[in-house]
């Protein structure tokens, strides 16, 4: 039951975001100037579709796990899989915030930022997850890769246009 709310949690903010992305890219994204390594933009959906059923797998992974009290813990302090569960969620809404600004927003530089955030937020989440799954952990590197080459990519779209 868990791994379906993570499922669909993932896939709300992906079809959320792809309300910004399906008007957009016969229009406005068509008419931008494209690095030479740009793919072909039926290869984007197949890849998000596997990266968020990956990273809904991979918190669910985390979720199971017993809450792990930090070592020297203040009160109120969240346990390390609260911390991990909350770096889920920021990256995911930072994966939603990209497709809003470069998009939604047709802000190219302020979409480079973002990216950038999106790419820390996913690293964060990525380490966390390895520190209490290593299945967790392994699931989001296909994640962190692709949204490596996003941001190079991201970039390229930027300083041509």
């Amino acid at each position: 039951m868990a791994l379906a709310g993570f499922l669909a949690a993932t896939f709300l903010v992906a079809g959320i975001s792809t309300t910004f992305t399906v008007s957009a890219i016969p229009t406005w994204y068509a008419t931008l100037a494209k690095p030479s390594f740009n793919p072909p933009n039926s290869i984007f959906g197949p890849v998000w579709t596997l990266l968020y059923a990956l990273m809904a797998v991979a918190a669910w992974l985390v979720w199971r796990l017993p809450d792990v009290p930090f070592r020297r813990g203040v009160p109120g302090v969240l346990g390390k899989r609260r911390v991990a569960l909350f770096w889920f969620g920021i990256q995911l809404i930072a994966n939603f915030l990209w497709s809003f600004v470069f998009f939604g927003h047709r802000q190219l530089g302020l979409s480079v930022v973002e990216i950038a955030f999106l790419w820390v937020a996913v690293a964060v989440t990525m380490l966390l997850f390895f520190r209490l799954r290593q299945a967790a952990g392994w699931l989001f590197v296909p994640y962190l890769a692709w949204v490596s080459f996003a941001s190079v990519l991201n970039f390229a779209i930027w300083r041509l246009n």
